[in-house]
């Protein structure tokens, strides 16, 4: 497989890393999960995902280039040739959709250089190349995320084009719900989003507004047709794609959860309403003393159907020019419990023996035994972190 030259690459080796190497969090979790970390392939791409390629039943991973089919993820097939620019892969996300509608899931993804969002069609999981068709030429795509926009059930695609208009694609479906190949554009507004893009109903009126570095978008009734209202409430810098909106402190009001995707610091914004109703936002430190959280998921990790937050460093994003590029790479989750967040490390250390998330990560139950694992991607490698439950007091997990 083609992989171009890094600094340090780890070597297909399994461990155990539930033993942490970083230095304690000042809130540490007690009693954290166990994972194990596996090595898939010799990849070095920034967005991995994990579905059935070819509907038999067993998840497969895909990574920008490759499909590894599972359950081992051994035997790699090749589906794309990307551009690698530097020590960069021109394609920032990979996420399965059905486009056409044929029962086979395909690939949506973007990318920086060629400022484009394209859909990749699964052979219907035979060998060979995938053709790549284009959606949309909106420029320089940072990363998509996927969120129900207009509430119909289906997913709509939203790119972080950081000096561009935001837009929305919506894919166009028959009177079965089956994809047509074609999609609706939508340009919600033409204010430029900045670095940094989340999804959430921020004024609790049960519509999925669009929050970007420098404030919101207001969902109109008709998201796909009508501009959206523009709401300059807070400065971000460079934040973390995705910006995740949550209720942090269970009060009913939805939060943000950001990273500085180029600096130091994890942080929430507490959403406050003073007494005429007038909104503001109080800055929480969750971690300051950890560079580049470029990327960040909420999921059930522990099955106690809470979401933690689930996050790390992207390695070498700026080619060492962002502060703490030298430092160590590492990948976290928190239990959030109402604001006082309490840190587990799954994998700390140089980027020669550890794994951070890369800009577009995965967490779904990978391997079938009920508990989400995930998939960290980035420069360093690609790895599978199986999630193993707690461990007993024999050190099985349970």
């Amino acid at each position: 497989m083609r992989q171009q030259a890094k600094r340090g690459i780890l070597t297909g080796l399994t461990v155990c890393v539930a033993a942490a190497l970083a230095a304690a969090s000042p809130l540490a979790l007690e009693h954290p999960l166990e994972f194990e970390r596996e090595r898939i392939g010799d990849v070095t791409y920034e967005t991995a995902t994990a579905f059935d390629v070819n509907n038999n039943g067993v998840m497969d991973i895909v990574s920008v280039e490759y499909w590894f089919e599972g359950p081992d993820f051994t035997k790699a097939h090749r589906i794309a040739e990307v551009d690698a620019i530097e020590d960069y892969y021109d394609a920032y996300t990979n996420f399965p959709m059905d486009v056409n509608g044929n029962g086979y899931k395909d690939i949506i993804t973007g990318g920086w250089w060629n400022g484009k969002v394209k859909w990749r069609e699964n052979p219907q999981g035979e060998p060979g190349l995938w053709e790549t068709h284009t959606i949309d030429a909106p420029g320089e795509v940072m990363h998509i995320l996927f969120h129900d926009i207009d509430g119909d059930g289906h997913y709509e695609i939203l790119p972080n084009t950081p000096f561009r208009r935001q837009r929305v694609y919506k894919l166009v479906r028959d009177e079965d719900g089956k994809g047509t190949g074609e999609f609706q554009k939508h340009v919600i507004s033409p204010r430029p989003t900045g670095h940094g893009l989340g999804v959430g109903d921020i004024n609790g009126n049960g519509r999925k507004d669009i929050v970007s570095h420098r404030g919101w978008f207001e969902a109109p009734e008709d998201p796909m047709n009508e501009e959206w209202a523009w709401n300059a409430e807070f400065e971000l810098q460079s934040a973390s794609i995705p910006i995740l909106v949550h209720d942090v402190n269970g009060n009913g009001k939805n939060d943000l959860i950001v990273g500085e995707a180029h600096d130091y610091g994890l942080y929430w914004k507490e959403q406050q309403l003073d007494d005429n109703g007038e909104r503001r936002w109080v800055k929480h430190m969750i971690e300051p003393d950890r560079s580049q959280y470029h990327t960040m998921a909420l999921a059930d990790l522990d099955g106690d159907g809470e979401r933690e937050l689930i996050t790390g460093k992207r390695y070498w994003a700026h080619q060492g020019r962002d502060p703490g590029a030298e430092d160590p790479v590492g990948v976290y989750y928190y239990k959030i419990e109402e604001g006082a967040f309490k840190e587990a490390v799954i994998d700390y250390g140089e980027p020669s023996e550890a794994s951070g998330v890369g800009i577009h990560f995965w967490v779904d139950d990978v391997t079938g035994n009920g508990w989400n694992d995930f998939l960290a991607p980035g420069k360093e490698g690609l790895f599978l972190f199986r999630n193993q439950g707690f461990p007993d007091m024999s050190g099985e997990a349970q």
